[in-house]
């Protein structure tokens, strides 16, 4: 990667700087003093639970929010940002956790977007390929973003903020929705990157993911500074006391083998369906697969293999094209892009908790009723919002997922269907969220559960399926044999 030097012609130790930085959203404050002090040349993890603050110091940083109070450095100048192009010009790049891409334009279209000048998108199409191809993130510069998996969004949004020539590289949970091996490549890329001479901050909640790769951490709590230290320096448990402030514990083991007395009851069953698209390419073949009351199914899958589909279908937002399905009438259903699928913005979460179920209500909407519901939801899943009054876009993103999974949660339906409902989340609420579906599944639901990242299933599972080539296969509750299927290999 060539990098052009610093325009501003100022040198110094730090790329970018923050200090003392506040701001407040209402009767919220976000952050109080916060500063982040990012090396150049260096990988810069930010941790932090779930409102902490960390994408706000961000978001600041990128010229999208102003801070009430503090300063910014850019290579060591001072700046006031108006704007994220004000941040752009000076060589910063953002990949958000919530998706920026048009869904009706191009994947080249949308790289193109904010540019000035003659566009020409043969150039930019050639610069899109060369950039996948460094990267290793494949993407199609002529597919229609609206086509396009969670996973390939997420690399396409990354190839925009590099096509613009970026040195310092802000990556907001950017793993969140990759696979293993999809995340080491991504790593490996941004180790060369930063021996090139570029600059990564990245957001994460994932803690061994940041002592493997950053060079130093910070941490944020409560909108504040309790940590900033070489990661040479750290280890887990001191990661996760600055985290949550308390002492960290033993992990308990969060699932117990079913009774192997009378059969469960099936709940979901699938046979011999297959799913064709807009295109008249066949998604799913032949799939049969059942699921029963109290098990936990884990399902595993790269991008075009089969598996979202598949979600859709057990989810009942999927006609298939053949076969037969028999689900219950309620499922509850956590998808993986939750702005796009599972919330609206702009509503309110007693408006968004409505939304379940709407299709089958008559009559006047209960709100009185909704809103002691909403609250109830808001207090057992420990999701931080001052009421149920406000928009549900304005929640951190770890919050709109807790709400997500708790709305889906709540009343116990018969079948859950999540997909990679931990995303985002930090360490304290991925620990409820598994234990909420293990509760679930104990309490007689049957639960369908993807992950991106394997371990996240194995530890909970009762049995193991594999989507490739869109057949789906049962597997052995065992790493390397999901790894192998998740190949095509026997």
């Amino acid at each position: 990667m060539e990098f052009r030097g610093h325009p501003h012609g100022v040198v110094t130790e730090h790329a970018l700087l923050l200090q003392g930085i506040d701001k407040r959203f209402g009767d919220v404050q976000a952050l109080s003093g916060a500063s982040l002090a990012v090396r150049r040349g260096t990988l810069h993890a930010v941790l932090g639970e779930n409102g902490a603050g960390k994408t706000t110091l961000m978001r600041i940083a990128f010229g999208l929010l102003r801070a009430d109070a503090g300063t910014v450095f850019i290579d060591g100048t001072r700046v006031a940002l108006a704007s994220s192009r004000d941040a752009m010009a000076r060589g910063l790049g953002m990949v958000h956790q919530h998706f920026t891409l048009v869904p009706a334009m191009s994947v080249v279209e949308n790289v193109a977007l904010g540019g000035r000048g003659m566009l020409h998108l043969s150039q930019v199409t050639a610069r899109v390929q060369e950039l996948a191809e460094r990267t290793g993130l494949a993407v199609d510069p002529l597919a229609r973003v609206d086509t396009l998996g969670v996973g390939a969004q997420q690399r396409v949004e990354i190839v925009k903020a590099l096509y613009g020539e970026a040195r310092v590289l802000i990556m907001d949970e950017p793993t969140a929705v990759l696979t293993p091996r999809e995340a080491e490549d991504l790593f490996a890329w941004l180790r060369r990157y930063v021996a090139d001479g570029g600059t990564v901050v990245l957001v994460t909640h994932k803690l061994q993911e940041a002592l493997a790769i950053a060079d130093d951490i910070t941490v944020l709590r409560r909108g504040a500074c309790v940590c900033a230290a070489p990661a040479s320096s750290l280890d887990l448990s001191a990661l996760v006391q600055a985290m949550t402030g308390d002492a960290p514990h033993a992990e308990q083991a969060l699932r117990t083998p079913r009774d192997a007395g009378q059969p469960p009851a099936c709940v979901a069953q699938l046979s011999e369906v297959g799913v064709r698209d807009a295109r008249g390419v066949w998604r799913l073949r032949d799939v049969t697969l059942a699921c029963a009351a109290g098990e936990i199914v884990g399902i595993a899958g790269v991008e075009g293999s089969g598996v979202h589909e598949l979600l859709r279908v057990l989810a009942g937002r999927l006609v298939p094209s053949t076969g037969r399905v028999s689900l219950p009438d309620v499922v509850g259903f956590v998808p993986e892009d939750r702005l796009h699928d599972a919330l609206i913005g702009e509503f309110t979460l007693t408006e968004n908790v409505a939304l379940r179920g709407a299709g089958a209500r008559r009559g006047r909407v209960p709100w009185p009723a909704l809103a002691q519901q909403t609250a109830g939801v808001l207090a057992r899943h420990d999701v931080r919002a001052p009421s149920a009054a406000v928009a549900a876009g304005t929640l951190s993103g770890g919050n709109q997922q807790k709400f997500v999974v708790g709305r889906e949660l709540d009343d116990r339906p018969p079948l859950i269907v999540a997909e990679n409902p931990v995303r985002g989340l930090d360490i304290r609420a991925t620990e409820h969220v598994v234990r909420e579906l293990v509760a679930a599944a104990a309490a007689g639901s049957a639960v369908a559960l993807y992950s991106a990242d394997v371990d996240e299933l194995l530890p909970v599972v009762d049995r193991m399926v594999v989507a490739f080539g869109g057949r789906v296969r049962a597997v052995p509750v065992d790493r390397a044999a999901v790894a192998r299927a998740l190949v095509g290999a026997e």
